[in-house]
């Protein structure tokens, strides 16, 4: 077993990590990533938001506190939604602009010239205009996909323009804001002579405007995202990349992000609509019930290693844990390690996997309630467990039960590996008392030397 975790090391360190390598330094998958990043307070925020519309009492309750509330937030649910709708609702307009201006460094163009030409573009085919009024529909999770084309491509005909000093250029003289915005004027009208008559033209053929074509196209894909085929995948990728000493979680969440995001909005339109909670894959369920700690689901290990007999171990795990209750687990992957640990390399890949089906399960016969809220991946598991499901209490026991599994099975790998120190120690110690000997013993025999 242990030349076969050797081997799989070594092909992991060899041909999965400068291939990962490529992809996290792709600029499309950081841009993608650095979108949501700068969406994400906007998010967070309106999606605590429901927590005070939708609060988690039934409809029958015979407490006042919770009949008051109810019937507050019956009376005033538009003025309450406003937060919501204005921040969640329209999270494609925060991601637009936030993929441009990401892009837009990489290119060594303006961020903020770029953007709002993101931001334009996205409004040209996503925002139909009439009687009046610019449609929403298209800017929370139905326009996701769009925003992201959209932005990469009003990015790349900029950057395409400006690299063939396709422009207009004014004198040095000219003050650098004045300059740019003349300098853009070429870009906007490219993208609106290719956007806007692509849009026309798809909606006379199929009736449907790009969004809309997009989200059809990409149904399949978007259904398959929700999948528990599709969870496993997603944390074997991250878990092996980790393994090797890959950041993997940018890279599948990069990746993820806009299927976490379109189930989630459709998880909010349910709840809004008083339906069932269609999806179960969410940001939430990545971030609360598989990697517990931060990947791996190191909390539990953390816990386990201050009860070493080991003292490097020990000390490790006392370092830890604070940080692994907020989902970050840099001082065990790299102090421990596990990074690069044939011991540990079953437990950390597998683990996450197996709590992804025991909770999946629990989810998909309504054990467990779905995701509606969007947390921040720092929040501690069982707190952000229950927020995102609007304060319900069963996903703090899913929690307390997947760090429980995930403890039982890191225990004898654990054991193993303090062993294999511990072994290690003893022997270096009785070299360390053999060469002290040594250097103590008379080195000569007090015979005088015969010549």
């Amino acid at each position: 077993m242990s030349n076969f975790m050797d081997k799989m090391a070594v092909v992991i360190e060899e041909h999965l990590t400068p291939i990962a390598g490529k992809i996290g330094q792709q600029r499309y998958v950081i841009s993608i990533r650095d979108g949501f990043i700068a969406a994400l307070p906007f998010m967070i925020v309106g999606s605590f938001m429901l927590v005070f519309i939708f609060p988690p009492f039934s409809k029958e309750t015979t407490w006042g506190f919770a009949q008051a509330w109810l019937s507050f937030s019956a009376r005033h649910r538009d003025m309450l939604m406003l937060p919501f709708n204005l921040s969640m609702g329209v999270m494609t307009l925060f991601i637009s602009v936030g993929v441009a201006s990401s892009l837009a460094r990489h290119y060594k163009l303006d961020p903020v010239t770029t953007g709002l030409l993101s931001l334009m573009s996205f409004l040209l085919v996503a925002a139909p205009y009439k009687d009046g009024q610019i449609s929403t529909q298209y800017m929370a999770g139905q326009g996701i996909f769009t925003a992201l084309i959209v932005a990469i491509y009003a990015t790349e005909v900029y950057a395409f323009l400006k690299r063939h000093h396709v422009t207009i250029r004014l004198p040095e003289q000219v003050p650098p804001g004045v300059s740019r915005s003349f300098e853009i004027l070429i870009p906007v009208l490219a993208v609106i002579f290719t956007l806007y008559p692509l849009n026309l033209i798809l909606q006379s053929t199929t009736g449907m405007i790009l969004p809309e074509a997009i989200m059809s196209a990409l149904k399949p894909l978007v259904s398959a995202s929700d999948t528990l085929p599709a969870i496993l995948l997603s944390v074997f990728i991250c878990q092996i990349l980790w393994f090797a000493g890959v950041h993997g979680s940018l890279i599948v969440t990069g990746i993820m992000n806009p299927f976490w995001m379109a189930n989630l909005s459709a998880n909010q339109v349910a709840l809004a609509a008083g339906a069932a909670i269609p999806h179960i894959y969410t940001q939430g369920f990545w971030d609360h019930y598989l990697l517990i700690g931060g990947v791996g689901s190191t909390l539990p290990l953390a816990f386990l290693l201050i009860r070493s007999r080991e003292a490097h171990l020990r000390t490790i795990g006392k370092l830890g844990v604070i940080p692994g209750m907020f989902n970050i687990n840099e001082p065990i992957l790299f102090g421990a390690p596990i990074v690069m640990n044939p011991i540990f390399f079953l437990p950390f890949v597998f683990i996450p996997m197996i709590n992804a089906v025991i909770a999946y399960v629990a989810t998909s016969i309504n054990l467990v309630p779905r995701v509606v809220s969007l947390t921040a991946w720092t929040t501690p598991a069982p707190i952000g467990a229950s927020w995102a499901t609007n304060w319900a209490i069963t996903p703090v026991f899913m929690c307390f039960f997947c760090m429980f599994t995930a403890g039982l099975m890191y225990w004898p790998f654990l054991k193993a590996y303090e062993k294999q120190l511990l072994d290690q120690e003893a022997v270096r110690l009785a070299e360390q008392q053999a060469a002290k000997k040594s250097s103590e013993s008379p080195r000569h025999s007090g015979k005088p030397a015969t010549i």
